[in-house]
């Protein structure tokens, strides 16, 4: 391809340009992003799916075979026996219902900047049609299909190309990645301040309401009074109740806006963004190993699921919002990326802009920059390049910036969940954490096998065709469950920032009652068995919905459940040896907030299987430096015993469930001990093209045939010498534009590799779109290094040949359905 490239002259350039009416010596006209100026071609429409449930369960792979054809210079596809490449497919990852201003949210489909206008055909010397796209010399192409994998080494190939065509847009390359990671984090922080604001105003309304103003929360209306606090009153108190009166009427109320929330979130998600429903951390993972899929990062999409998130977090359901956050994030990063076609164009570069705004969305989450870099590195990015790391922390940190001062709360403090104590933990105590690991391993094992077991039945149950109505239930439910306990009726982060609190000797709090400690203990594990139920159903319900908080809060009681249970053996027999040993003057030789951080970081551990990030996101969100030891052995603990059930966690195991093409970069992931022979397609089996002979209406019968994203392209059909490869959608295109000229005809041959024959005969000139140095390999390479390859190069297919003789073709999904 260099070599090719290399012999292109600028005369050539402009001869291939020509037009009747321009000469040979004209220059290419190229616009400010360095991309030539075409005159604008008509939008490609996109046909809505059908309105379904957009999660069904998507059938076994086994469930599609491979058609068998035979053709002498024709032969049948060598993608159709993969799944997740036959178009007629894809309306199992298509979401349902209208999705407004979606046709252009994720990936354009406008061809009109990559093809010369048909006007400027014409007919030369050699009576070849020239003027055909160059996307070898602009960079550019018309971009990929929806539900396809993008080919990582062609996208930085035209983006070199681009660049070395328009030698001074480098630098203004650079400004508009640095202006796009400013606006994202500026927009996600203040987007985070107006939803916790939002979301503490409307949890608090289900308690009472201010008579100062209906619009402040129990905090902003008691903000500066004493403990009384007169101008909060509760509903039951509003309307002249009492007793067991009042009791029944706040209960009433509770219950009624938990449904009018979680009934208006579910409405927003099914009517108008289908995609905005669930975490979205699985299909960003997907994304980002480079997969399209349309419409998920839209204007519409964020729109719907900054008004659900509100909504579902102020019912009381189960679950966080820091993973819907990631994708609020990548959302403003994609809508703020449109304003630059340069940027726009090239997929490889818009992941590495999604990676780095997937960490402002942790970062503004949890409040933490620094864990935010490295959940994006350690959990949601495939390729993470230093300059993405030095994007990733530049985003995180406006983001954070934007949040502190918006300052939603008036605490002034990034922190979330501030720690007080002072105390260090001891010696003996790394026996208790060790168990805390354990104990949040296999929490996280059941939480995962629990949640996709529902997830399984779900669409086989009556409620699958009936999402609000679930939502509606399920929020009931969970109302009619959480009121009567006092500590699951507040919310997860005011219930997970009270059991990280250090009892103050004059504290009036249950937690600090040494009387009743066996009645707190009883509340908290009922508290994480009810957590476990609940967010387990909840997640994966047609809101939006996220683990981490939900996690935290169930390990956050059962660790300071025996943090007390510690305390008390403590006070109970201070004479035995490791009590006596490592008693403090004061006499406290137990701290139970700290088995209550301890216990969050195990659980959380368990369920996602973070370990570097999660640890630094915990001291960064409770600024307990000094307890990172044990949050470093409990969450180590957690993966390890997690791992022994399953190597998956929640996230993969989603991803696994709706059958998305992810290639995991995981070396320690498993990969059959096979050769690549026996589980690629055979080249009797492949839709392979002749470099010359075929004419543009066996092309065009091709195309409309077979809905295959490339095809192979040989010497002839007996001797199969590979030549190059061709991708579907340029083809395609090329054939489409050529029609526009009077001079062609059904029996026009086209020529993809050769050089020019010579005669009068008119032909087609389609040698720019081949790729003559596409990814090969032996076919007796082992399955392990193909999936490295794919691994380490971001390939979307790989054709395996025998002394330059094509024997067959592997695509990424294939390998990913394999491995």
């Amino acid at each position: 391809m260099a070599a090719q490239q290399a012999s292109i002259s600028r005369r050539s350039l402009d001869e291939l340009l020509a037009t009747p009416t321009t000469s040979r010596g004209s220059s290419i006209d190229l616009d400010a992003d360095g991309f030539r100026k075409t005159e604008a071609m008509p939008e490609t429409k996109i046909e809505e799916p059908t309105p379904i449930n957009p999660w069904s369960e998507r059938p076994p792979l086994s469930q599609y075979s491979s058609e068998s054809y035979t053709s002498r210079r024709i032969t049948p596809s060598h993608e159709n026996d993969d799944p997740y490449e036959d178009q007629a497919n894809d309306e199992l990852l298509a979401p349902p219902g209208r999705q407004r201003g979606n046709q252009d949210q994720f990936q354009s489909l406008s061809p009109s900047a990559s093809f010369t206008p048909a006007t400027r055909f014409s007919l030369e010397s050699a009576s070849t049609i020239k003027g055909l796209p160059e996307w070898n010399v602009s960079g550019n192409s018309i971009g990929y299909e929806n539900m396809s994998t993008i080919d990582w080494m062609n996208e930085y190939r035209k983006e070199r190309l681009r660049h070395n065509s328009a030698q001074k847009s480098y630098i203004s390359d650079s400004a508009k990645i640095w202006f796009v990671l400013l606006v994202t984090g500026l927009w996600v922080g203040l987007i985070t301040a107006g939803a916790d604001v939002v979301v503490n105003w409307l949890a608090d309304l289900k308690l009472g309401y201010c008579r100062s103003g209906f619009y402040l929360s129990h905090e902003f209306c008691c903000l500066g009074e004493d403990l009384t606090c007169d101008s909060w009153t509760a509903w039951g108190a509003a309307l002249h109740a009492s007793g067991s009166g009042s009791y029944v009427i706040d209960y009433i109320f509770h219950v009624l806006y938990a449904l009018i929330f979680g009934s208006a979130a579910a409405f927003l998600v099914l009517h108008y963004a289908p995609y905005a429903c669930h975490s979205g951390i699985p299909e960003i993972k997907t994304i980002l190993g480079g997969f399209i899929i349309k419409g998920f990062m839209g204007f519409w999409t964020l729109v719907t699921k900054t008004c659900s998130m509100c909504l579902a977090s102020a019912s009381g359901l189960w679950f966080g919002a820091e993973e819907p956050l990631v994708h609020i994030a990548c959302c403003c990063a994609n809508i703020t990326i449109r304003l630059f076609p340069s940027l726009r164009r090239n997929e490889a570069r818009k992941r590495e802009i999604f990676s780095a705004a997937a960490a402002a969305g942790i970062a503004v989450g949890f409040g933490a920059p620094v864990g935010g870099v490295l959940y994006s590195l350690e959990q949601i990015s495939y390729y993470f390049p230093d300059k993405t790391l030095w994007q990733s922390f530049v985003c995180a940190m406006v983001a954070s910036v934007s949040i502190q001062l918006a300052n939603p709360f008036r605490t002034g403090k990034l922190v979330i969940f501030q720690v007080t104590s002072n105390r260090l933990f001891h010696d003996f105590e790394i026996v208790p954490f060790v168990l805390l690991g354990v104990i949040g391993g296999v929490v996280g094992a059941l939480f995962i096998k629990l949640n996709m077991m529902i997830a399984r039945w779900r669409p086989r149950s009556r409620v699958f065709n009936h999402p609000l109505v679930e939502v509606a239930v399920l929020s009931v439910v969970t109302a009619l469950v959480n009121f009567p306990d006092p500590f699951s009726r507040i919310q997860n982060i005011v219930l997970v920032a009270n059991l990280f609190q250090e009892c103050a000797a004059d504290s009036t709090s249950m937690l600090c009652d040494h009387d009743s400690s066996g009645k707190v203990i009883a509340l908290l594990l009922l508290v994480a068995f009810l957590g476990i139920i609940f967010s387990a159903y909840t997640f994966g319900t047609s809101i939006p919905s996220g683990v981490m908080m939900p996690s935290m809060t169930v390990g956050a009681c059962y660790g300071r459940a025996f943090g007390i249970l510690m305390e008390s053996w403590q006070r109970n027999h201070p004479d035995m040896i490791f009590f006596r040993s490592s008693r403090p003057p004061d006499g406290a030789c137990v701290t139970p907030e700290v088995y209550a951080i301890v216990g969050a970081a195990s659980a959380l551990g368990g369920v996602t299987r973070l370990t570097v990030s999660l640890v630094v996101i915990m001291f960064e969100l409770t600024g307990a430096l000094g307890y990172v030891l044990p949050i470093m052995v409990s969450v180590l603990v957690a993966k390890l015993v997690g791992d022994a059930f399953d190597r998956n966690g929640i996230y993969e195991s989603w991803i696994h469930f709706r059958g998305y093409p992810f290639l995991s970069n995981n070396d320690d992931d498993p990969v059959p001990d096979l050769s690549v022979d026996e589980v690629m397609t055979s080249v009797e089996n492949l839709t392979v093209l002749e470099a010359s002979g075929l004419t543009i209406g066996e092309l065009e019968d091709v195309v409309a045939t077979h809905d295959y994203k490339g095809f192979p392209v040989v010497d002839n059909a007996q001797e199969n010498t590979l030549l190059g490869y061709i991708a579907r959608n340029e083809l395609k295109y090329a054939l489409q534009q050529a029609r526009t000229i009077p001079q062609i005809a059904d029996l026009t041959p086209c020529l993809m590799v050769g050089s020019t024959p010579l005669g009068g005969s008119p032909f087609v000139d389609l040698r720019q779109l081949v790729n003559q140095t596409p990814p090969t390999l032996s076919y007796r390479s082992t399955l392990a290094l193909v999936a490295t390859m794919f691994q380490r190069m971001g390939l979307r297919y790989m054709l395996l040949t025998k002394k330059g003789k094509l024997q067959g073709l592997i695509t990424r999904k294939r390998v990913c359905a394999i491995a």
